[in-house]
């Protein structure tokens, strides 16, 4: 069976994911692995057969999308190119991980397109989601990458077909202890105005991961380090509580590791509001953004947090195999 596992390299999230799930999908065929966007830092151990540019939201410096900088950067022309020529028919399973470019050309020649992401999850009626409507963010959100089927991950399985989180092994293989930091990634805020918030508790030892950062530096009690996997994961494992904004992988990491949590969402972005809100659920905190208004929050989240305990088994094999008995062609 040839299949195509199309991956969003937007955030680092589908592609961490996905270094588990390709394994288990290889088990049952010649796979070819398509990775559309750009603004992914970390690696894909995998061969990877198309690159494609897609379309990316760009990361902002001030807590948001930087709207302006992805109009720019978005190739409508060669968008529309890349899907009317990407040949989907030639393979016998498309398994889609938010990922436009395979969806829109499946849909295009009317072939089936299996999702298998955490944004599928977002959208089912019974996912947690915020007070504030936002009807543009989810219309957005359902119509970026159009399937058939769907197959997803969130923080709880609250539905048909709605999985635990996919842990990676090297999480999985960590032995979680507390040293006394606070792990920090915060992708839509820069260097400087993280620096400014978190200096005002300069009794906490902050290691913050930056996608803003070239050099590494120590300004007072905050350590700043370029995004690296093995230096963060490390970070993760041996820090009191994490900090981050409201993607998926990253707290659903950190609570597996049993970890105390706070969780700011992208401002003006549909999804991490429809996360926070599912991570509050879970018992993180949540702020709306990194300002001296909720420097209460994160000083009472410092002092009186508690770690989230959660039983994330390892499925993953099990999904896979469903998603096969229930959408591969019989031979």
């Amino acid at each position: 069976m040839k299949i195509l596992f199309a991956i969003q390299g937007t955030g680092n999230g589908h592609l961490s994911r996905a270094r588990d799930v390709y394994p288990e999908i290889a088990k049952y065929g010649d796979v070819d692995v398509l990775i559309s966007g750009t603004q992914a830092d970390v690696d894909f151990p995998f061969p990877v057969k198309y690159k494609i540019y897609g379309m990316s939201f760009m990361f902002g410096k001030h807590g948001g999308i930087d709207f302006l900088t992805t109009a720019k950067k978005v190739k409508p022309f060669r968008l529309v190119q890349d899907v009317r020529h990407f040949p989907v028919e030639e393979y016998d399973l498309v398994i889609n991980d938010f990922e436009p470019i395979s969806a829109w050309a499946c849909k295009r020649k009317n072939l089936p397109c299996i999702s298998l992401s955490h944004q599928c999850a977002v959208l089912h009626e019974n996912a947690p989601k915020p007070e504030k409507e936002d009807h543009i963010g989810k219309l957005v959100l359902s119509r970026y990458a159009p399937v058939t089927a769907a197959y997803g991950f969130h923080f709880k399985a609250f539905g048909e077909n709605i999985f635990t989180p996919v842990i990676r092994k090297e999480i999985r293989a960590l032995t979680p202890t507390n040293e006394g930091h606070y792990t920090v990634y915060l992708p839509a805020y820069n260097d400087e105005t993280i620096i400014k918030h978190l200096s005002h508790f300069p009794d906490t030892h902050w290691q913050v991961f930056s996608k803003h950062n070239k050099e590494p530096q120590t300004i007072g009690n905050i350590q700043i380090s370029k995004i690296d996997n093995t230096a963060f994961v490390q970070s993760m494992a041996s820090c009191a509580g994490v900090l981050c904004g409201g993607g998926f992988e990253g707290p659903a990491e950190a609570m597996f590791l049993g970890k105390k949590v706070m969780v700011i969402p992208m401002q003006a972005q549909y999804e991490q509001q429809c996360n926070a809100a599912g991570a509050q659920a879970m018992g993180a905190s949540v702020i709306k953004m990194l300002s001296e208004k909720y420097y209460d929050n994160i000083g009472d989240w410092l002092t009186n947090g508690q770690p989230i305990v959660v039983d994330y088994p390892d499925i993953t094999a099990d999904i896979v195999a469903k998603l096969m008995r229930e959408h591969a062609p019989k031979s």
